[in-house]
């Protein structure tokens, strides 16, 4: 049966799943879609070969960067594009302005945005820019996981573990290690050694995993990883 896809939803050019390693795909301002590499090398490659002015490959829109991009950012936050929201607040948070990017991800989350409950949860996790709450951490966690997000799925089921609610905590595993989740793997391995889940339900899991896993890939996306990492060898070390 065909895995449902991450979190992250489908490229909207493929249509097939994204993958949960966000280095595979890239956010476009102009229009905050979600492209993967696989669909953006194969534009960049048409309009290489054309000789076109390189524009996004899902909207059109011609790509911009610097002050431009920025400005394309803000008109997306001011239609109200959670998307958006979510970019700019990461993008303030690893600036270290935590007060901003709090503002920008409770805009996100009030729109639903997954990846904004996440980085809520992280900022009340280790008390930046806000107190340190573990009831608004678990509440942004499980926020995040609801909507499809196995990191923090799994991050709930160490949550659970710490608290000795291992029927909980391995429930979490099984439904992050189904959605793709590595991290949840580990955790299920040390639990299958401690005879607390069987070899055929840690089989089951691993195979909805690869599943889920596959579903991400594509004979264009494989192109596109190996053209990034042949450049990335010729980069000066």
């Amino acid at each position: 049966m065909q895995p449902e896809s991450t979190h992250h939803g489908d490229c909207p050019i493929c249509c097939l799943p994204l993958s949960l390693d966000r280095s595979k795909s890239t956010i476009n301002l102009c229009c905050s879609k979600i492209i993967c590499n696989g669909c953006d090398h194969a534009n960049m490659l048409r309009e290489i070969e054309g000789k076109l002015k390189f524009k996004c490959p899902f909207c059109r829109h011609p790509v911009q960067t610097g002050d431009k991009a920025h400005e394309m950012m803000m008109k997306r936050i001011e239609a109200n594009d959670p998307a958006a929201m979510n970019q700019k607040g990461a993008q303030q948070y690893n600036k270290g302005d935590y007060s901003s990017a709090f503002g920008y991800l409770t805009r996100a989350t009030g729109l639903g945005n997954v990846e904004a409950h996440y980085g809520l949860a992280g900022m009340y996790l280790d008390g930046q820019g806000v107190e340190k709450d573990e009831k608004k951490e678990i509440h942004h966690f499980e926020e995040a996981a609801i909507g499809g997000h196995p990191t923090a799925r799994c991050n709930l089921g160490c949550h659970e573990w710490d608290n000795c609610n291992i029927e909980r905590a391995v429930k979490h595993w099984i439904i992050a290690t189904n959605q793709g989740s590595d991290e949840s793997i580990k955790a299920l391995m040390d639990v299958y050694r401690s005879g607390m889940i069987s070899k055929e339900e840690l089989a089951a899991t691993l195979r909805a995993h690869h599943a889920a896993v596959d579903a991400t890939k594509s004979p264009q996306r494989d192109t596109a990883e190996e053209y990034r990492r042949k450049w990335s060898s010729l980069e000066p070390k």
